[in-house]
């Protein structure tokens, strides 16, 4: 169930013990400062647990955040944050370390140990919170990663962060029956991140051959553009054979070019259906990655029971209509 944050019903001079109180319940318990305390100190977000994984979205004014010796002996179940800075400078202390994050930067801190959160400018960014167990990695091995700025030098980091963000981004995705789907993929790309960035190849093969299928599909859609996007290139981007790259799709029961096809596919027909008269339909074709104008018009009728002329129109007619029509009388 979704844990609402919101300081805007309570009094101000008792919003920081209201931000300590809703943490502990939330996630995990801090003390909590604002820079500078009154009617303009706020917070706003919302707490969704998926499984093993939970999500945070929120905004707050300037405040620091003290996770103290303390309270990182109470006795709760060990966890990581991942923090991702989305607007706004922040910085993450822990271990002797300090990582300053601006928009876009990505970082992890852990709650068996004291850390603190600076945010001066105040911040908006979407965290997640996963248990140790869950990582399955040694305690000692993920301080190591913790108070470090992990993008965009990566290329796993960064992959992690844009799927991250898709994730806290999709309502639809918080049910019961998404929420291992989003879990296991989410948490294998973290391990995957942490093994890597650290240097531990022996233990970052596994998380590495978990999280091909996520990888595979994350490059298909950044170039569903180019008509030359096809198995061998995405299997030597991948460094594995097209014989393991279809075996991997296979095994989720994809079929790589169907899913190409269907992606691009989708994509024109998105396109079409908003744009007008003046663009062609070969400029839009040759937009999502059709090289054959033929091909795309016997598969887009195919998908959809219309060429893509007959889409157009009634797209067209449908929108003028809909501008046109008088007004419901009441």
């Amino acid at each position: 169930m979704a844990i609402v944050l919101d300081t805007d019903p309570v009094d101000p001079v008792e919003r920081s013990d209201y931000m300590h109180w809703a943490m502990g319940a939330a996630m995990v318990s801090v003390e909590w400062h604002w820079v500078e305390d009154g009617p303009g100190a706020t917070a706003h977000g919302l707490v969704t647990p998926l499984g093993d994984l939970t999500v945070c979205v929120g905004e707050t004014t300037a405040n620091r955040v003290v996770r103290t010796p303390a309270l990182a002996r109470d006795g709760a179940e060990p966890t990581v944050f991942v923090n991702l800075q989305l607007a706004g400078t922040a910085m993450v202390v822990q271990e002797d370390r300090e990582a300053v994050l601006h928009p876009g930067a990505m970082a992890l801190y852990d709650s068996s140990a004291p850390y603190t959160l600076l945010n001066a400018e105040g911040m908006g960014g979407e965290f997640f919170q996963i248990p140790h167990s869950a990582l399955a990695l040694p305690t000692e091995l993920i301080r190591k990663a913790c108070a470090v700025p992990l993008i965009p030098e990566h290329p796993l980091a960064t992959l992690t962060f844009d799927h991250l963000r898709r994730v806290a981004a999709d309502p639809s995705l918080f049910t019961a029956v998404n929420r291992d789907l989003v879990a296991h993929p989410s948490i294998e790309l973290l391990r995957a991140v942490i093994t890597t960035q650290l240097g531990y190849a022996d233990r970052a093969a596994e998380p590495l051959a978990n999280t091909l299928l996520v990888r595979i599909l994350d490059y298909v859609s950044r170039h569903l553009r180019d008509p030359e996007l096809n198995a061998e290139r995405i299997a030597a981007a991948h460094f594995v054979s097209v014989r393991h790259l279809y075996k991997t799709c296979a095994d989720a029961n994809i079929s790589l070019a169907e899913h190409i096809r269907t992606r691009r596919l989708e994509a024109a027909r998105h396109e079409l259906g908003r744009s007008d008269a003046s663009v062609t339909i070969a400029s839009v074709a040759r937009r999502h990655g059709f090289s054959d104008m033929s091909s795309f018009s016997r598969a887009f009728r195919a998908a959809y029971g219309l060429s893509p002329r007959e889409w157009r129109g009634h797209r067209l007619r449908a929108g003028a209509e809909s501008e046109f029509s008088p007004a419901t009388p009441q």
